[in-house]
């Protein structure tokens, strides 16, 4: 070990300047000591908070990791062998747990504690030894200047005796707390070094001691442990990296898909239209009254659950229910100048809620749903069977017709009826087909009827008395029973144009010219109000109903209705003449007018479906008579 300066106690008393100077250099060097002491005392500080701090930190990693057992995992299916191996890792926790509290007392008590003595005892005795020197050479100074002041006289011994044994008593004192001084910086130089060791021996028996115990607790046992977990992570870990690369590809497959897709519309030309569905889900558009005449739209995720329409807000845990769907209607109206609206009208003929698709596909697809639970198919053995069965037989109305030629091919059972016997009997020359005039269809002069259906608050002042006889078949109460099992119930928005009697319902040149006449009529008297109303077609009838008051204007039997066509350039003008009996024992041939917000021909194939249907419900009967 090298040699160390020291202050010469010899020269204490004399006190030189050169002896204050080294003087100064030893106090200097100690003032560093005491800075650097204490920096180094909050290191070792902070090492030992740190470890306690980890005591702490193990023991509640303990108790999380018995805590997962607790958890109320929604997805915790096949859990037993990770609770069971969190369980096995929180002994093993407990176990450090005790090691790491033993090594922070120890780090306490061999570490922390000599560096705290060290600053306290020798470095406080040190700076207490200066002040005591400083006073004590203050006191010195102050007793010379006396004595240097006495007088030369003689008469002033006593005076001088005085102030020499004060001069005396200041330069004993003096010297004492010099050598104390000197002798406590000259004992600093060997003890800082200890200090700035012991601390470190200390440190380092601890973290050996921890090391060792820890070394003995991880015994062989714990190294099976140990790897069979591993071999447990590692085989979790090939699991995700396979599902990963299955959920890549996967990925891929879904991206590559047409953009086209992505358009909430795309298929809007020819879409693919399941009309068989029982049951469907997705979102829509909610219309919701505010006020008198304010709406709002809100988004929501509709469901069909048995025979209820579901409703499910964003973040909600399940489904409210918003309509019950058992012989209800459906149909597609105009709201809002929004497209793809349609409504869900109640069994008793209160209008109900108002939704609206975001494409022509989703619309129909949900009409085409509801109208099937509305049949309550869903209750059947095979409700797929029966609902593919229904619609082959009765197919929706809302399936468009591509060429009027083909539709009077196909879509006219009145002429075809009519013409079917003679068909068989002889061949009609080509030469003998003309168009009928003018005057053969109609008769001049016919007047025109445009407001055979009345608003619905003109037909309620004209109800609340008693009950009108209505000549056009209105029924306020009556239900029509034969309409909830028909095969056939579509319904259209339609607007009433006119009505006038014709000569003959043999050709649809007749509905064609009732519609030239009746528009011009309109033009000529500047008569633009129309009511609008729906149009049920079922398998028996046609019904005009109030959308307002779900009140039956008119009811048209199917089997008088003798003709139907809808314009051949105005696609949304369609008509039908109905044979009606009169009271002198012969019939009456009228031509109804409207305009319909779809297609006319799409009317057209509802009621030639109905027409249909009646057909081969008569030849059911005559063989279950036979």
């Amino acid at each position: 070990m090298p040699a160390v300066d020291k202050l010469l106690l010899e020269e204490a008393l004399q006190d030189s300047p050169q002896t204050r100077s080294l003087l100064s250099v030893f106090e200097e060097d100690a003032g560093t000591l005491t800075d650097y002491t204490n920096q180094l005392l909050q290191a070792m500080q902070r090492v030992y908070g740190a470890q306690n701090e980890m005591c702490l930190a193990t023991q509640q990693l303990s108790k999380q990791l018995l805590a997962y057992e607790k958890q109320n995992f929604a997805l915790g299916k096949g859990d037993e062998e990770v609770i069971s191996t969190l369980h096995c890792f929180s002994k093993v926790v407990d176990e450090l747990n005790v090691l790491h509290t033993e090594l922070a007392k120890q780090l306490a008590d061999t570490m922390v504690l000599p560096i705290i003595q060290f600053r306290e005892k020798d470095l406080t005795e040190v700076s207490t030894l200066k002040d005591l020197f400083g006073l004590a050479s203050n006191e010195h100074d102050l007793s010379m200047a006396k004595y240097s002041r006495l007088p030369k006289k003689k008469e002033n011994e006593k005076a001088k005796t005085e102030v020499v044994k004060e001069v005396a008593a200041a330069r004993r004192k003096q010297h004492l707390s010099s050598l104390q001084y000197y002798c406590a910086l000259n004992a600093l130089q060997y003890r800082k070094r200890v200090a700035m060791m012991e601390p470190m021996i200390g440190f380092a028996h601890g973290q050996i001691n921890f090391f060792k115990k820890g070394a003995e607790m991880f015994s062989q046992s714990m190294n099976n442990f140990l790897s069979s977990v591993a071999n447990m992570v590692q085989s979790i870990q090939g699991e995700l990296e396979a599902e990963a690369e299955k959920m890549r590809v996967s990925q891929q497959e879904l991206l590559s898909v047409d953009e086209s897709i992505y358009a909430p519309d795309f298929d809007v030309a020819a879409p693919q239209i399941n009309r068989n569905l029982i049951q469907k889900a997705g979102y829509l558009n909610l219309r919701n009254k505010t006020g008198l005449v304010t709406t709002t739209w809100e988004r929501l995720y509709f469901f069909t659950q048995g025979g209820n329409l579901m409703c499910q807000p964003r973040g909600a845990v399940a489904g409210g229910l918003i309509q019950d769907l058992d012989n209800c209607s459906v149909m597609a109206v105009d709201c809002e100048d929004r497209r793809y609206c349609f409504q869900i009208t109640t069994p008793n003929g209160k209008s109900g809620i108002i939704l609206q698709a975001e494409s022509r596909k989703e619309n129909e697809e949900w009409i085409c749903a509801i109208n099937n639970i509305s049949r309550q198919i869903y209750l059947t053995d095979n409700p797929e069977a029966v609902a593919i069965k229904l619609n082959q037989t009765a197919l929706q109305a809302v399936t468009p017709i591509t060429s009027f030629g083909k539709k009077h091919e196909s879509s006219c059972p009145s002429q075809n009826l009519r013409d079917s016997e003679m068909e068989n009997d002889r061949i009609v020359p080509t030469a003998e087909l003309r168009v009928p005039e003018a005057d053969e269809l109609i008769a001049p002069g016919t007047p025109i009827q445009f407001d055979i259906v009345l608003p619905a608050t003109e037909f309620l002042e004209q109800n609340r008395g008693n009950r009108r006889i209505n000549p056009f078949g209105e029924t306020e109460d009556e239900t029509f029973p034969e309409a909830e099992d028909s095969l056939l119930q579509q319904m259209f928005i339609v607007r009433f144009l006119g009505s006038m009697a014709v000569k003959t319902d043999t050709t649809t040149e007749v509905i064609y010219e009732a519609m030239r006449q009746v528009l011009a009529a309109r033009a000529i008297h500047n008569i633009f109000r129309m009511t609008e109303s729906h149009l049920m077609v079922t398998s028996q009838a046609l019904r005009l109903i109030d959308p307002q008051t779900q009140v039956t204007r008119a009811n048209f039997e199917l089997t008088s209705v003798t003709q139907f066509a809808a314009h051949q350039e105005n696609k949304r003008l369609v008509g039908f003449v109905v044979r009606t009996p009169e009271s002198t024992g012969g019939e009456a041939l009228s031509t109804y007018i409207f305009e319909s917000n779809s297609e006319g021909e799409k009317i057209c194939y509802a009621i030639n479906l109905g027409k249909e249907i009646i057909e081969v419900q008569k030849a059911h009967d005559l063989v279950s008579e036979c």
